[in-house]
């Protein structure tokens, strides 16, 4: 009895000390629950809604950020997989699903923030009307934001889309280009430069802010808010989602705080998801 109850009680007291050492995700890895969280994002807006939190509200919720800035779609997933973040936001869910697919990543996807409306822009002309016959526009190379870009165009009527192309669109699934329009595919960050060499340009809406645009009142067109799939949110490997400090992260990202800074600040060119 006195042995069965010794190991009972070391047994017991093994899992408390775990317990104490914090969380952990698929990877194995524990966590103090007192370290920072380390979070990926693109620069604009993810990172200047981070910065927000961190400087005004991470304090009193008794979390600690670290905000690590990547100008890329590609080394935030690598970062997160390798360990190297505990999570990151810049991504929507379309995207998410073709790195997960393409990658073989063990993520999961928190709840919807915010939205950058996808928009096209030019330095040539000032209205669709305009746009010349066989001009160039540029789109986003990666799978998800140029099935976005091209229907974007076709609900403005510059193309028409073949039925049940959705999401996933790609330039084998137009069906009519009365403007005989030439596209051409780019990495995302290369768009707001491509301005100089395109008759138009869809840019993603980070990207557009980064570089001076003001997608409210700057794009010919621009995507709507209501029932929009692209909503960013902050992505964790699997198991992440239970972390205290992702709660307390989650919890602060869907304050009315954050609603107000995203409205007035970025006055529409950026639109709260909740």
């Amino acid at each position: 009895m006195r042995r069965t109850l010794t190991v009972t009680i070391a047994a017991a007291a093994l899992v408390l000390g775990l317990a104490a050492c914090g969380s952990s995700d698929e990877t194995g890895t524990s966590t103090p629950p007192d370290a920072a969280l380390k979070v990926g994002v693109n620069p604009v807006p993810h990172g200047e809604i981070l910065k927000y939190v961190k400087d005004n509200l991470a304090e009193k919720a008794g979390l600690k950020l670290d905000i690590v800035e990547f100008t890329d779609y590609v080394q935030p997933n690598r970062a997160l997989a390798d360990g190297q973040l505990d999570a990151n936001y810049f991504q929507h869910v379309p995207y998410l699903d073709e790195e997960k697919a393409a990658k073989g990543y063990k993520f999961t996807a928190l709840k919807p923030v915010h939205i950058e409306p996808l928009g096209l822009y030019s330095k040539k002309v000032k209205n669709l009307a305009d746009l010349p016959a066989k001009g160039v526009i540029a789109i986003p190379n990666d799978p998800s934001n140029s099935g976005r870009a091209l229907n974007l165009l076709a609900q403005n009527g510059l193309i028409k889309l073949k039925d049940g192309a959705g999401v996933k669109a790609t330039q084998r699934d137009i069906a009519e280009n009365p403007k005989q329009l030439q596209f051409r595919e780019l990495e995302a960050a290369q768009l707001p430069r491509s301005l100089d060499d395109t008759a138009a340009s869809v840019i993603n809406g980070n990207y557009a802010i980064e570089t001076g645009l003001k997608p409210a009142t700057d794009a010919l067109v621009l995507e709507k808010g209501e029932g929009n799939p692209y909503a960013n949110l902050v992505v964790v490997r699997d198991g992440g989602e239970s972390d205290p400090r992702v709660g307390k992260l989650e919890e602060l990202l869907h304050s009315p705080e954050v609603k107000k800074f995203i409205e007035e600040k970025y006055q529409g060119s950026v639109l709260a998801a909740f």
